[in-house]
């Protein structure tokens, strides 16, 4: 019976170049439990042969190989790349193929570290933020890049520095979104031919200096006491134009109010005259039927007639100290013609 090295070199050596396997399988049978280092193979060379088949953060290739879900498994064949073995089953020749790479297709987020950064107005800051990235293409993944997590870090760190200095500190605060946006834009852009997405860009911590902070505390309560002050005159101003509306109003209602006052007296003072008037054409209506109707009533009605004139002229000169009195003021006889003259008139007018 052969020895198992025999056979084994055997089957290799149809594969394999003769000078390597006499490298990875020796041709002696025996155990060397020697302190001594080998002839045949130096430890140099045995400990670079077994790190290129097997690599212990890497899964060792067993022929038959289970993949995980979300995850690609770069496979070099000779030192190579090969192919990318998928999620499921894999088979992988012995000895030729070595797997490399593992990518993960999942999204991981990336902690970028605190740093300090100036704005274009001269304020120093210290931001740190998360970054959210996923492998989209694991051979660029692999080999377009030695570390892409490392890379995409400085990256973000850089990309977010620069963007900081096109800003001032009122913008940085407000636009923090728009400020994500530009980052992440600017990371895919590079990370483009590393087959890695940034999904999204965060800027978790903004901490200007205790002075700035001080600063924009007195800013802040200025804005307030002036907004304040704002609100009181503005309320003062609309009290003083309600007072005036108010007092315009009761002026407009007053002299509507005095102008119907007014209009009812005169209307009540025409009703009035009327009334008298009315009743007086009656009055005399029926004085005048009632002397036409008594036998010797206009007779009488001279009497009193005259009777009254000599009475109301004997009152002028008590009430004024100039009178006026017609030139024939002796002739009784005419001033009774002339009233009853005017009698009938009123009388005629009646009828």
């Amino acid at each position: 019976m052969l020895p198992r090295s025999v056979v084994l070199r055997s089957q290799v050596g149809s594969i394999l170049p003769r000078n390597i396997v006499t490298k990875i399988i020796p041709t002696t049978t025996s155990r060397c439990f020697s302190t001594k280092s080998q002839l045949l193979a130096p430890p140099s060379a045995t400990s670079a042969s077994l790190n290129f088949f097997q690599n212990k953060s890497l899964p060792a290739n067993t022929v038959v190989k289970f993949v995980p879900q979300q995850q690609a498994w770069i496979v070099e064949r000779m030192g190579k790349f090969h192919r990318i073995l998928p999620p499921g089953l894999a088979i992988l020749i012995p000895l030729l193929d070595r797997i490399t790479y593992v990518q993960s297709l999942k999204e991981s987020a990336i902690e970028i570290p605190t740093q300090s950064a100036i704005t274009s107005d001269n304020v120093s800051l210290e931001l740190d933020g998360v970054l959210y990235v996923k492998v989209v293409d694991p051979y660029k993944a692999s080999y377009g890049v030695e570390d892409f997590q490392f890379a995409i870090s400085q990256l973000a760190q850089t990309t977010m520095r620069s963007e900081i200095g096109n800003l001032t500190l009122d913008a940085v605060l407000k636009e923090r979104q728009q400020l994500n946006t530009n980052i992440n834009k600017v990371i895919n852009e590079a990370a483009m031919n590393w087959g890695v997405e940034c999904l999204r860009y965060e800027i978790r911590d903004i901490h200007p200096p205790q002075n700035v902070i001080e600063a924009m505390h007195r800013q802040v309560s200025a804005e307030r006491s002036k907004r304040a002050e704002i609100l009181e005159s503005e309320g003062n101003r609309q009290s003083k134009i309600n007072i005036s509306e108010g007092e315009k109003q009761s002026i407009i209602l007053q002299s509507e109010a005095n102008k119907q006052e007014q209009i009812n007296l005169a209307l009540g003072e025409a009703e009035q005259i009327k009334l008298k008037a009315e009743a007086t054409a009656i009055g005399i209506k029926r004085i005048a039927q009632a002397i036409k109707e008594t036998p010797g009533g206009e007779s009488a009605v001279n009497l009193q007639v005259a009777q009254e004139y000599i009475k109301e002229f004997g009152k002028l000169a008590k009430e004024t100290n100039t009178v006026v009195i017609p030139s024939n003021v002796g002739d009784i006889s005419s001033f009774m013609a002339q009233g009853l003259s005017i009698y009938k008139n009123l009388n005629k007018e009646g009828k």
